[in-house]
């Protein structure tokens, strides 16, 4: 199984710099991808979570591959309707070539009604521009004259009943959001169900869940997976693992744009994840 981490590519504390020692950090302590998120119009609805500066994925990866040789890049989740599907098969088939081919393409359908409006895209309709935008990428990708030879690993993001199907359809990999470890519990069986009903064999189980590493154990019913100790965020990584996880993006922020400042709490979280995972090798160069 594969761990990789979202890094925010936004908020007050974000700068060059500080993409630059995220993505160094993550490959330095030997995580497998890195991935960051989407937005184009931070409309105040976005602007409450996901402040300014934000830094657009295509863009700052292709930045970020220049400044690591190793890690995986991908979006978590790029917002599928806000841009022409042939633009985003081009721009991905680019990124991939120019990194050596390390692109992980996560999308997903957005939630937010007045970047929808901003961008003159219908909200109402953006499931089904969603399942055109996906069936278009993967025919621009089967051109591979002109888009590259390569087949990009395709994540499809979403916690519904339609998020899993339209993930059967199309994706390479399942890839829901920041859940609970019960709930995830129950959606894999539901996902295989879906693949059945399709006739079609279930695509990979790739969740992004919490990373949020305390000195005291958390309990509830609400506790997401990754939140709690480090035993408390092992064994989660383990039941995931036998749940058939692929790979599991963990994702240290917290909804507090301020955090963005100070990203030493999270590497120091993720250091000590990347200590119980043996499969990782750290390496020296991150920052201190």
């Amino acid at each position: 199984m594969k761990i990789g981490v979202n890094v925010p590519n936004f908020g007050p504390g974000t700068d060059p710099g500080a993409l630059r020692d995220w993505a160094q950090t993550v490959e330095g302590l030997g995580f497998d991808l890195l991935m960051v998120s989407d937005h184009v119009a931070i409309t105040p609805d976005v602007a409450t979570r996901y402040p300014a500066p934000f830094y657009e994925p295509f863009t700052t990866l292709s930045w970020l591959s220049a400044h690591t040789t190793r890690v995986r890049l991908g979006t978590t989740v790029l917002i599928a309707p806000y841009r022409h599907p042939l633009l985003t098969a081009r721009m991905a088939a680019n990124l991939d070539a120019l990194s050596g081919g390390r692109l992980v393409l996560g999308v997903g359908v957005g939630w937010a009604r007045q970047e929808f409006a901003a961008l003159d895209v219908p909200f109402e309709q953006r499931g089904r521009l969603t399942d055109d935008h996906l069936s278009r990428l993967r025919t621009a990708w089967a051109d591979t004259a002109a888009y590259g030879p390569r087949r990009i690993p395709l994540w499809v993001g979403g916690n519904s009943d339609a998020g899993q199907r339209r993930a059967v359809r199309f994706g390479d990999a399942w890839h829901p959001l920041r859940c609970t470890m019960p709930w995830l519990r129950e959606a894999v069986p539901r996902l295989r169900a879906h693949a059945d009903e399709q006739g079609r064999p279930a695509p990979a189980f790739a969740p992004r869940i919490a990373l949020r590493l305390t000195t005291a154990p958390v309990g509830g019913p609400d506790r997401l997976a990754g939140e709690g100790t480090i035993d408390q965020i092992a064994a989660d990584l383990a039941q995931l693992r036998l749940l058939g996880a692929d790979t599991v993006v963990l994702d240290p922020y917290h909804g507090d744009p301020e955090q963005t400042r100070d990203p030493q709490p999270a590497w120091q979280a993720l250091a000590a994840v990347a200590a119980r995972l043996d499969h990782l090798t750290p390496r020296t160069e991150q920052p201190a």
